[in-house]
Parts: structure tokens; C-alpha cells; sequence
């Protein structure tokens, strides 16, 4: 897992990403981290078919867009820009996430040989 995690933050930071809030404070990558481990948490593994955070909690999270309705008439301005904002990183650091296994796949499939083991063979 501490690997995995490596291979995510390192991909999550070589995506450049910045944001510019309404006051034009830029944020980076290293501030982005928590949603990138909030991505990492609550995104179905294969291993387990569930969120590390329902096998480890026995729930998931709920999200700010969760509580964001499109019903609402009036949403403040710096609520909607932080949800946009925070939105993007969320899909930004899933696809990360995804690049990763993808790559984590190709290389494990390039290495991996079938063994042909027969009853006696010392293993």
C-alpha cells in the first residue's frame, strides 16, 4: 500500500496542479493532498471490491457533494468556487489513481511468468 500511495502522490504532483481561488491564492499540490487521500479512501479497490474506508470503518464518508443540492436557488459564491475547485482535484486525483493501477497492471503482467510446477519440483 505505502507504494501505491507513493506512486499516486507522485503522479497526482507531476499533473502541475494549481488552482486560483476568488482571492487568487493559488493552491498546489501539497495543499491538495488530503482530497487526494480522501480520492484513496472512499475509490473501490480490486482487491477487496470496497473503499478502504467502509472495510476498515464499515462506512464511507459523506462527501460535500453530497450535501450540495442542484435544487437550491442560491449557493454563496466562494462555496460553489471551493466546490468546483475541490471537484476537480477529486476527478484529477481518481484518474491518477486509475493511471497508477493501469500502470502497476502493465508492469506486474511484463514481469510475471507462469511457472510450470510439477509435484516434487523444490520451490
Amino acid at each position: 500500500m505505502i507504494q501505491t500511495m507513493e506512486d499516486i502522490i507522485r503522479r497526482f504532483c507531476a499533473c502541475g496542479m494549481k488552482y486560483k481561488d476568488h482571492e487568487g491564492y493559488t493552491h498546489d499540490c501539497v495543499t491538495l493532498l488530503p482530497e487526494v487521500q480522501l480520492a484513496y479512501n472512499t475509490s473501490q479497490h480490486s482487491t477487496t471490491g470496497e473503499s478502504p474506508s467502509l472495510v476498515e470503518k464499515g462506512w464511507d464518508p459523506l462527501l460535500p457533494v453530497d450535501h450540495l443540492k442542484k435544487h437550491f436557488l442560491t449557493i454563496h459564491p466562494t462555496a460553489k468556487e471551493f466546490h468546483d475547485m475541490w471537484k476537480r482535484s477529486f476527478d484529477t486525483a481518481a484518474k491518477c489513481i486509475a493511471e497508477s493501477k493501469e500502470y502497476k497492471k502493465q508492469m506486474y503482467d511484463k514481469q510475471h511468468m507462469e511457472r510450470d510446477l510439477k509435484v516434487g519440483d523444490q520451490v
